[in-house]
Protein backbone atom coordinates (compact mmCIF):
# COMPACT_ATOMS: atom_id res chain seq x y z
CA UNK A 1 0.00 0.00 0.00
CA UNK A 2 1.30 3.44 -0.96
CA UNK A 3 2.24 5.95 1.71
CA UNK A 4 -0.44 8.67 1.41
CA UNK A 5 0.73 12.01 2.79
CA UNK A 6 -1.19 15.13 3.76
CA UNK A 7 0.49 16.89 0.84
CA UNK A 8 -0.89 14.25 -1.55
CA UNK A 9 -4.40 14.73 -0.18
CA UNK A 10 -4.14 18.52 -0.41
CA UNK A 11 -2.82 18.36 -3.99
CA UNK A 12 -5.64 16.08 -5.17
CA UNK A 13 -8.22 18.27 -3.41
CA UNK A 14 -6.89 21.30 -5.27
CA UNK A 15 -7.01 19.43 -8.59
CA UNK A 16 -10.52 18.03 -8.20
CA UNK A 17 -12.39 20.16 -5.65
CA UNK A 18 -13.56 16.97 -3.92
CA UNK A 19 -13.98 16.60 -0.16
CA UNK A 20 -11.06 15.53 2.01
CA UNK A 21 -12.50 12.13 2.98
CA UNK A 22 -13.33 11.34 -0.67
CA UNK A 23 -9.85 12.37 -1.78
CA UNK A 24 -8.17 10.22 0.86
CA UNK A 25 -10.32 7.21 -0.04
CA UNK A 26 -9.58 7.72 -3.76
CA UNK A 27 -5.84 7.71 -3.11
CA UNK A 28 -5.98 4.73 -0.77
CA UNK A 29 -8.21 2.66 -3.08
CA UNK A 30 -5.96 3.45 -6.05
CA UNK A 31 -2.64 2.86 -4.28
CA UNK A 32 -1.60 6.51 -4.47
CA UNK A 33 -1.98 6.74 -8.27
CA UNK A 34 -3.14 10.33 -8.94
CA UNK A 35 -4.60 9.68 -12.40
CA UNK A 36 -6.59 6.66 -11.25
CA UNK A 37 -7.70 8.57 -8.15
CA UNK A 38 -8.91 11.49 -10.28
CA UNK A 39 -10.84 9.10 -12.54
CA UNK A 40 -12.36 7.45 -9.44
CA UNK A 41 -13.45 10.83 -8.09
CA UNK A 42 -14.93 11.83 -11.44
CA UNK A 43 -17.04 8.68 -11.50
CA UNK A 44 -18.04 9.16 -7.88
CA UNK A 45 -18.87 12.79 -8.60
CA UNK A 46 -21.11 11.76 -11.48
CA UNK A 47 -22.98 9.34 -9.26
CA UNK A 48 -23.41 12.00 -6.59
CA UNK A 49 -24.62 14.52 -9.15
CA UNK A 50 -27.20 12.04 -10.43
CA UNK A 51 -28.45 11.44 -6.89
CA UNK A 52 -28.70 15.19 -6.24
CA UNK A 53 -30.45 15.99 -9.53
CA UNK A 54 -33.94 15.45 -8.11
CA UNK A 55 -33.29 17.61 -5.06
CA UNK A 56 -34.56 21.17 -4.78
CA UNK A 57 -31.99 23.96 -4.81
CA UNK A 58 -34.19 26.43 -2.94
CA UNK A 59 -31.44 28.51 -1.32
CA UNK A 60 -28.43 30.41 -2.55
CA UNK A 61 -27.38 33.96 -3.24
CA UNK A 62 -27.20 36.70 -5.85
CA UNK A 63 -23.67 37.84 -6.66
CA UNK A 64 -22.64 40.95 -8.61
CA UNK A 65 -19.49 41.88 -10.46
CA UNK A 66 -18.59 45.30 -11.85
CA UNK A 67 -15.72 45.74 -14.28
CA UNK A 68 -13.77 48.95 -14.81
CA UNK A 69 -11.48 49.28 -17.82
CA UNK A 70 -9.67 51.98 -15.84
CA UNK A 71 -9.66 52.38 -12.03
CA UNK A 72 -10.35 56.09 -12.48
CA UNK A 73 -13.47 55.49 -14.60
CA UNK A 74 -16.91 54.19 -13.63
CA UNK A 75 -17.72 50.54 -14.42
CA UNK A 76 -19.03 49.85 -17.91
CA UNK A 77 -19.62 46.11 -17.58
CA UNK A 78 -21.67 44.38 -14.89
CA UNK A 79 -23.00 40.92 -14.09
CA UNK A 80 -25.70 39.63 -11.75
CA UNK A 81 -25.86 35.89 -11.18
CA UNK A 82 -28.25 33.74 -9.15
CA UNK A 83 -26.35 30.73 -7.77
CA UNK A 84 -28.54 28.17 -6.04
CA UNK A 85 -27.91 25.42 -3.47
CA UNK A 86 -30.01 23.30 -1.12
CA UNK A 87 -29.41 24.93 2.27
CA UNK A 88 -28.65 28.37 3.65
CA UNK A 89 -25.76 26.76 5.56
CA UNK A 90 -23.91 26.10 2.29
CA UNK A 91 -24.99 29.47 0.86
CA UNK A 92 -23.11 31.18 3.72
CA UNK A 93 -19.83 29.31 3.18
CA UNK A 94 -16.84 31.11 1.71
CA UNK A 95 -16.38 28.36 -0.91
CA UNK A 96 -19.90 28.94 -2.24
CA UNK A 97 -19.46 32.70 -2.25
CA UNK A 98 -16.13 32.37 -4.06
CA UNK A 99 -17.76 30.11 -6.66
CA UNK A 100 -20.41 32.78 -7.27
CA UNK A 101 -17.72 35.44 -7.67
CA UNK A 102 -15.77 33.24 -10.08
CA UNK A 103 -18.89 32.60 -12.15
CA UNK A 104 -19.78 36.30 -12.28
CA UNK A 105 -16.30 37.15 -13.52
CA UNK A 106 -16.43 34.30 -16.04
CA UNK A 107 -19.74 35.60 -17.43
CA UNK A 108 -18.27 39.10 -17.73
CA UNK A 109 -15.36 37.73 -19.77
CA UNK A 110 -17.01 34.93 -21.79
CA UNK A 111 -20.40 36.56 -22.53
CA UNK A 112 -22.66 33.45 -22.56
CA UNK A 113 -26.22 33.82 -23.78
CA UNK A 114 -27.91 30.87 -22.05
CA UNK A 115 -27.40 28.79 -18.91
CA UNK A 116 -28.10 25.37 -20.47
CA UNK A 117 -28.32 24.04 -24.03
CA UNK A 118 -32.03 23.26 -23.71
CA UNK A 119 -32.68 27.00 -23.24
CA UNK A 120 -31.48 27.75 -26.77
CA UNK A 121 -34.60 28.32 -28.93
CA UNK A 122 -35.05 25.88 -31.83
CA UNK A 123 -35.39 28.78 -34.25
CA UNK A 124 -31.96 30.05 -33.20
CA UNK A 125 -30.39 26.64 -33.83
CA UNK A 126 -32.12 26.31 -37.19
CA UNK A 127 -30.93 29.77 -38.23
CA UNK A 128 -27.36 28.83 -37.24
CA UNK A 129 -27.61 25.57 -39.20
CA UNK A 130 -28.69 27.44 -42.34
CA UNK A 131 -25.80 29.87 -41.99
CA UNK A 132 -23.26 27.06 -41.52
CA UNK A 133 -24.72 25.01 -44.37
CA UNK A 134 -24.54 27.95 -46.76
CA UNK A 135 -20.97 28.67 -45.65
CA UNK A 136 -19.94 25.02 -46.12
CA UNK A 137 -21.36 24.98 -49.65
CA UNK A 138 -19.63 28.26 -50.47
CA UNK A 139 -16.37 26.79 -49.19
CA UNK A 140 -16.82 23.91 -51.65
CA UNK A 141 -17.13 21.19 -49.02
CA UNK A 142 -18.20 17.78 -50.40
CA UNK A 143 -21.94 17.19 -50.14
CA UNK A 144 -21.71 13.99 -48.01
CA UNK A 145 -19.64 15.86 -45.41
CA UNK A 146 -21.84 18.94 -45.09
CA UNK A 147 -24.24 17.54 -42.47
CA UNK A 148 -21.35 16.51 -40.21
CA UNK A 149 -19.63 19.88 -40.71
CA UNK A 150 -22.84 21.77 -39.89
CA UNK A 151 -23.45 19.78 -36.69
CA UNK A 152 -19.85 20.31 -35.64
CA UNK A 153 -20.25 24.06 -36.06
CA UNK A 154 -23.56 24.03 -34.21
CA UNK A 155 -21.82 22.25 -31.33
CA UNK A 156 -19.17 24.95 -31.46
CA UNK A 157 -21.89 27.60 -31.25
CA UNK A 158 -23.36 25.90 -28.18
CA UNK A 159 -19.95 25.64 -26.56
CA UNK A 160 -19.46 29.37 -27.07
CA UNK A 161 -22.99 30.46 -26.11
CA UNK A 162 -24.08 28.12 -23.29
CA UNK A 163 -22.63 28.87 -19.87
CA UNK A 164 -22.41 25.26 -18.67
CA UNK A 165 -20.62 24.19 -21.87
CA UNK A 166 -18.06 26.99 -21.87
CA UNK A 167 -14.46 26.32 -20.79
CA UNK A 168 -13.81 28.11 -17.51
CA UNK A 169 -11.75 31.25 -18.16
CA UNK A 170 -9.44 30.39 -15.23
CA UNK A 171 -8.83 26.82 -16.45
CA UNK A 172 -9.68 25.97 -20.05
CA UNK A 173 -9.56 22.24 -19.32
CA UNK A 174 -12.64 22.50 -17.08
CA UNK A 175 -16.12 23.45 -18.30
CA UNK A 176 -18.43 25.50 -16.11
CA UNK A 177 -20.69 22.44 -15.85
CA UNK A 178 -17.78 20.38 -14.52
CA UNK A 179 -16.87 23.20 -12.15
CA UNK A 180 -20.39 23.11 -10.68
CA UNK A 181 -20.20 19.31 -10.40
CA UNK A 182 -16.93 19.61 -8.50
CA UNK A 183 -18.45 22.21 -6.18
CA UNK A 184 -21.47 19.99 -5.60
CA UNK A 185 -19.24 17.03 -4.76
CA UNK A 186 -17.15 19.15 -2.41
CA UNK A 187 -20.08 20.86 -0.67
CA UNK A 188 -22.36 17.82 -0.72
CA UNK A 189 -25.32 19.64 -2.25
CA UNK A 190 -26.94 20.32 -5.58
CA UNK A 191 -25.38 23.49 -7.01
CA UNK A 192 -26.88 25.20 -10.03
CA UNK A 193 -27.04 28.53 -11.81
CA UNK A 194 -30.58 29.85 -11.72
CA UNK A 195 -30.14 32.78 -14.11
CA UNK A 196 -27.81 35.63 -14.93
CA UNK A 197 -27.78 39.04 -16.57
CA UNK A 198 -24.84 40.75 -18.21
CA UNK A 199 -24.82 44.51 -18.83
CA UNK A 200 -22.35 46.23 -21.12
CA UNK A 201 -22.64 49.97 -21.75
CA UNK A 202 -20.49 49.68 -24.88
CA UNK A 203 -22.85 47.14 -26.44
CA UNK A 204 -26.07 48.91 -25.48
Amino acid sequence: MADITAADIRKLRELTGAGMSDVKKALVDNDGDFEKAKAWLREKGKAQVAKRAARSAANGLVESYLHRSDPQLPPTLGVLIELRCETDFVAKTEDFKQLARDLAQHIAAADPLYVTADQVPNEVLEAERKIYEAAAREEGKPEPAITKIVEGRVNGYLKASVLLDQPWVKDGKVTIGALLDQAGASLGEKIEVGRFSRFNIRQA
